[in-house]
């Protein structure tokens, strides 16, 4: 009974908002791999062999419990038959604290530590081609369509005697496609996607969780200034994700609305900052979270 009811606990308050707000850095460093979070210009083209390298910082907050999260990634530009592609780690390091309520029961949220490694691979499949520094200097985008896939790695710090922790101990795996028109200075994206979670077989103890996979929508209104800063309004939407302990459900579907918004600001030709923000908007589980960031990012290279 008691463990019936920490995992209902720890499904509607750890996959919604810690490993979401975990996440949420991936958004101020160019990866998404979280359902429920947004992330604009997902696909959109760059020169072959340019690198991006970002520092971001992040804020999660859903009720009394904050979660902070600190993350670096690294990007490269490279060239997939004749189209765009792009390569991403993202290195995420977090710190979680609060209290939660479970009738009579507080449970105390205390974790610190190295959280899961993400990967990205994407592919321009459309209208985002393979060009040097100098041929895209006249590129001018129209519709772009692009496919990528991404995973966490099970490497973050884990202790299967707690119920909160920085590292999940199992695997998510995101398969996703979008679209990006281009009117004028205007971006217009969509994109859906839907994210797999392998087993966790030791949690709280020598238990299985298990959860189905999430399905989500997101959508982005993007405007360009003529300094090449932007600014978007963000929006998604996700359902499914039901959890199971020893093959037993316990937690229902989730449902979530979600949205947000992005600016990015050239400082110079290889520095810009973004600042970041989001809002949940309705869950039917009760789980919405609001989240803020920052980051750096720094480029360089590119095939001349």
């Amino acid at each position: 009974m008691k463990l019936k009811l920490l995992t209902r606990y720890w499904s509607s308050f750890h996959l919604l908002f810690f490993q979401a707000g975990v996440l949420f850095v991936g958004l101020l460093v160019s990866l998404a791999t979280s359902a429920q979070e947004i992330e604009a210009r997902a696909y959109s083209n760059a020169p072959i062999g340019m690198n991006f390298i970002t520092g971001g910082l992040a804020q999660a907050k859903s009720g009394s419990y904050i979660l902070n999260t600190q993350a670096l990634s690294l990007t490269h530009v490279i060239d997939v038959a004749g189209q765009s592609g792009r390569l991403t780690m993202v290195l995420p390091y977090s710190e979680l604290s609060g209290t939660g309520q479970i009738g009579a029961q507080s449970i105390n949220a205390s974790a610190e530590g190295l959280s899961d490694p993400l990967i990205k691979a994407s592919v321009n499949l459309y209208g985002a081609p393979a060009l040097t520094n100098s041929e895209f200097a006249n590129y001018r985008q129209d519709l772009i369509i692009g496919a990528s896939i991404a995973a966490s790695i099970p490497w973050g710090q884990y202790n299967s005697n707690q119920m909160i922790n920085v590292g999940a101990n199992r695997s998510l795996i995101q398969p996703a496609m979008g679209v990006s028109q281009a009117v004028g200075p205007w971006r217009l994206e969509l994109a859906g996607m839907a994210t797999i979670y392998t087993s966790n077989n030791n949690f709280m103890g020598n238990n299985t969780l298990s959860q189905n996979p999430i399905y989500s929508g997101e959508t982005h209104v993007i405007y360009y200034f003529p300094n090449t800063a932007w600014i978007s309004a963000d929006a998604t939407y996700f359902t499914g994700g039901q959890t199971y302990v020893n093959g037993l459900p316990a937690s229902g579907t989730q449902e979530n609305w979600r949205f947000g918004s992005t600016l990015s600001y050239p400082i110079d030709k290889n520095n810009s900052i973004r600042l970041s923000g989001s809002k949940g908007v309705y869950s039917r589980t009760d789980t919405s979270y609001n989240a803020v960031g920052i980051s750096w990012q720094y480029r360089w290279g590119g095939t001349p």
